[in-house]
């Protein structure tokens, strides 16, 4: 970890994470819950989407990219965050934060990058005013899910997502 450094980025630095975010959706599909009839888009189609909603959120005041560099100043890491209004159904502050994003090189993971930009984003967060952050993670990421646990997240709402039934077709069992 002492060979990393973490920097705060800016919307030109997006391509700089590409190879990082196509990593991060085929981790995503290696733990896919399987959704019947909704199959995970392709990498590139992936990519497309989330490099304009990159843009867009960058452009919303107060979110930020975070790059770890490694010592030659290559990209092995990044977090995305996000600013939201109050919460309605929870007693936040005024704005509350959503990580969009956490992806580490495949030779990177599990030492401790995540956690160092993860501790990098709570004090940004908290440099913005904001105590409390949604971290979103799929279902089946069972080795996410314990690294947000171990950081004091716990399962907040349930997200679900299948087809459209038809009313009119009989229930199957």
């Amino acid at each position: 970890m002492h060979d990393v450094r973490i920097v705060e980025a800016n919307v030109e630095r997006i391509p700089e994470v590409e190879h990082l975010s196509r990593s991060l959706h085929e981790h995503h599909v290696s733990v896919d819950p399987a959704i019947p009839g909704i199959p995970p888009r392709s990498v590139d189609a992936w990519w497309a989407i989330r490099s304009e909603r990159y843009r867009a959120w960058l452009a919303e005041p107060d979110t930020f990219l975070l790059i770890a560099e490694d010592g030659a100043g290559a990209s092995v890491g990044y977090a995305l965050v996000t600013f939201h209004d109050v919460d309605d159904s929870h007693a936040t502050g005024e704005r509350f934060a959503e990580l969009q994003s956490l992806a580490v090189a495949p030779d990177r993971r599990g030492g401790g990058l995540g956690t160092a930009l993860l501790h990098e984003v709570y004090r940004r967060v908290r440099g913005r005013g904001v105590e409390e952050m949604v971290i979103g993670v799929l279902a089946t990421n069972v080795a996410a899910q314990r690294l947000y646990e171990r950081e004091g997240f716990r399962p907040w709402v349930l997200l679900t997502m299948g087809k459209v039934p038809d009313p009119d077709e009989p229930i199957r069992p």
